[in-house]
């Protein structure tokens, strides 16, 4: 199994812009067929330095990986988020 991880920190760090970018991330489930698991969680912190979204989508394979990073969805939902992203980070590994 494959895990990306993803953290995301919002230019504006409202409760609805946090809350609308949750709802955004999770419409990609059941749009994306090799997505096998998807998670989006919120920052309880409130730190500075603390990412204000975590998602954590799971995939069967790299090859099932490489086909969700060009799928339409993803780059669409992408592109909505490039200008309201302060910072991104992201981490990919085998569970």
């Amino acid at each position: 199994m494959i895990v990306h991880n993803l953290l995301l920190k919002l230019q504006d760090r409202s409760s609805e812009s946090i809350e609308n970018t949750r709802k955004l991330l999770l419409s990609m489930g059941g749009r994306i067929e090799v997505i096998r698991d998807l998670k989006v969680f919120v920052d309880i912190r409130h730190a500075e330095s603390s990412y204000d979204i975590s998602l954590i989508a799971k995939f069967d394979s790299m090859d099932d990986f490489q086909t969700y990073l060009p799928h339409p969805v993803h780059v669409e939902i992408g592109n909505q988020l490039k200008s309201k992203l302060s910072a991104a980070a992201n981490v990919c590994y085998e569970e």
